[in-house]
């Protein structure tokens, strides 16, 4: 038996535009269907927006994403909750962050270049004391990501 996790997220009407963004910074294949796809009227407000979408490629990298009905980026807030460093913590109320981890300083630094492209970086890509690599950043779609690159753990 074997089990996969994927995170799900969940857009206000911008999940297309972020999957495409995060398929140039990881690559990969996307597939996705529209709500017009899957029986609403072609012409109604919202068949367009994304019923079902995923990005996947072949290192292992997989996220799932959709458009919440009835919701647009336009309009009222479009990301819930937020993050930021105080006094040397972490402070949120999200209920979770995208982790990503690398095995190199310099693969987890060309993940944190494409993510930062309009982010709100919380805490900067830098040496820590467990990873040689550690930052955390709030993309432009409110995906708030960790990135770090595998230590090397005492056995």
């Amino acid at each position: 038996m074997s089990i996969k996790t994927t995170t799900h997220l969940n857009f206000r009407g911008t999940a297309r535009q972020a999957l495409e963004f995060y398929q140039s910074i990881f690559g990969g294949q996307i597939i996705s269907a529209a709500y017009g796809d899957f029986g609403m009227p072609k012409e109604a407000p919202g068949a367009d927006k994304i019923i079902f979408s995923q990005l996947e490629n072949e290192d292992g990298f997989r996220v799932m994403a959709y458009d919440v009905p009835g919701h647009d980026a336009t309009g009222s807030s479009t990301v819930a909750g937020s993050t930021h460093r105080e006094n040397g913590a972490t402070i949120t109320d999200r209920t979770f962050f995208q982790s990503v981890r690398g095995e190199s300083l310099e693969e987890v630094e060309g993940y944190w270049n494409g993510l930062a492209d309009g982010a709100d970086v919380i805490e900067p890509l830098a040496a820590s004391a467990w990873t040689p690599g550690f930052g955390m950043l709030t993309d432009k779609f409110g995906v708030t990501w960790v990135l770090d690159v595998q230590a090397a753990y005492a056995g």
